[in-house]
């Protein structure tokens, strides 16, 4: 009976941060996303690298994938970070970034 709840517990504790999301396009597989840090500092572009996912930012809002190149898939917005800023940039100025430019295709959810 301990073994199982020591088992419970650390479980709990390794997926504190993740979520369970059904694989892409309605595959039924089941996969781990880790959630993004709560201030994310993209680089020159809006690409960012974390726990073996990518993560693209476009327009406030994020997508991720296994790939760089996709698919791309939505991340829930209790995964989005708090705060995005642009490294050498100062200050947040990713909110908004890409709105105006149309949006990139593979990402069209609406």
């Amino acid at each position: 009976m301990k073994r199982v709840l020591l088992v419970e517990l650390v479980a709990a504790l390794l997926l504190t941060g993740c979520m369970w999301e059904t694989g892409p396009h309605g595959s039924g597989a089941v996969i781990v996303v880790p959630a993004l840090p709560s201030i994310v500092v993209l680089d020159s572009g809006p690409y960012y690298q974390h726990g073996g996912y990518h993560y693209h930012y476009q327009g406030d809002r994020w997508y991720y994938s296994r790939s760089r190149s996709g698919p791309w898939e939505d991340l829930p917005r209790d995964r989005y970070p708090r705060e995005v800023k642009y490294k050498g940039q100062g200050g947040n100025q990713g909110q908004g970034d890409d709105q105006g430019q149309g949006k990139k295709k593979g990402h069209d959810k609406d």
